[in-house]
Parts: C-alpha cells; sequence; structure tokens
C-alpha cells in the first residue's frame, strides 16, 4: 500500500506539473476580447468593441478542450506506465488533473492582459481596442482534464486491464461448491 500511495504523489506532482503547458497554450490560443475606452462625462467607461462576438466564449471554449486533451493523454500515460490501476492512481488522476487546470486557469490569468482595465483603457488612449484580460467565464472547464482522465482510463482499464481469473463453475468458494454439508 505505501508504494501505491507513493506512486499516486507522483501522478498527482506529475499531472498537476502539466497545468504549466495548459497554461501557456491557453493564453496563446484563445482569442482575445476586444475592448474600447472612451470618456463619457469626465469619466472613463469600457465597452466591448463587438457586442456580438463569440470571443468570451471563445476563451472558455479553449480552455474547456485543451483541458479535456490533457486529460485523455494524461489518462492513456497513467494507463500505459500503471496497468494494475487501484484506487490511489486514479484519485491522483483526478487530484492531479484538477491541480493542473487551477494552475493553468492562474497562469493564463497573470500572462494575460492587465487586470486592471480602467487603467489600460486610460494607458492606450481613447478609442483605442485592447485585450480584455483573461477570464474564465466557465468555471466548470477546470473539471474537464480530470473527468476526460477519468474516463478515458476507466475505459482502458476496462478494455486492456488485467482480469481476475475465471472460476470454473461448481469449484471454489459458494454453495453447492462441495463443502461441509
Amino acid at each position: 500500500m505505501k508504494s501505491e500511495v507513493r506512486e499516486a504523489a507522483v501522478i498527482t506532482v506529475a499531472v498537476a506539473l502539466g497545468g504549466v503547458l495548459l497554461g501557456l497554450l491557453w493564453y496563446w490560443l484563445a482569442p482575445r476580447v476586444p475592448l474600447v475606452g472612451d470618456v463619457v462625462d469626465g469619466r472613463w467607461v469600457v465597452y466591448v468593441k463587438d457586442t456580438e462576438g463569440e470571443q468570451a466564449a471563445g476563451v472558455d471554449g479553449t480552455f474547456a478542450l485543451l483541458a479535456l486533451a490533457f486529460g485523455v493523454l494524461s489518462g492513456v500515460v497513467v494507463f500505459l506506465l500503471r496497468r494494475r490501476g487501484g484506487v490511489p492512481a486514479v484519485v491522483a488522476l483526478g487530484a492531479g488533473g484538477l491541480l493542473g487546470s487551477l494552475l493553468a486557469w492562474r497562469l493564463g490569468v497573470w500572462l494575460g492582459p492587465a487586470q486592471d482595465v480602467l487603467a489600460h483603457a486610460r494607458d492606450v488612449g481613447r478609442g483605442v481596442t485592447f485585450s480584455a484580460p483573461m477570464e474564465l467565464g466557465a468555471k466548470g472547464a477546470l473539471l474537464a482534464w480530470s473527468l476526460g482522465a477519468l474516463l478515458v482510463h476507466l475505459g482502458l482499464t476496462a478494455l486492456f486491464g488485467p482480469r481476475d481469473p475465471e472460476v470454473p463453475y461448481g469449484y471454489g468458494p459458494g454453495p453447492g461448491t462441495g463443502g461441509a454439508g
């Protein structure tokens, strides 16, 4: 049991560290939401440049799809490295995926455009287009990595994992096995 817990800790850390790559890819591939600053009654206001644009949904979708791909990959890798399965490995896969998603989300926000939108609007000037900060509006996307990894690992274990030996009918423990009677 100690070796399984040790392997689970390694799986958790390795999967979670993959969040750095996910965060970098999310920052690089996600669409930017264009904003425009203006002065109204002596106060700065910020508007979305394209009110019918779908960039904000694209940011969430990009994160979810990348996280799902990372989940599939990590589920396959954990299965190939540890075919016998086990509860600690599965828990580690789920926890590592969630930690990796959280790390990726925070890294993408940190790398993205400035968080203070009004100050950024003042810096670039009136009527100039600039990018909104990276945001993850659909927080459920943080579960995509874990769910993808767990489903893939479960499917691979069900299809290709080790099997319990078949006991011929009438032998082994249970009623009708010729025990004391």
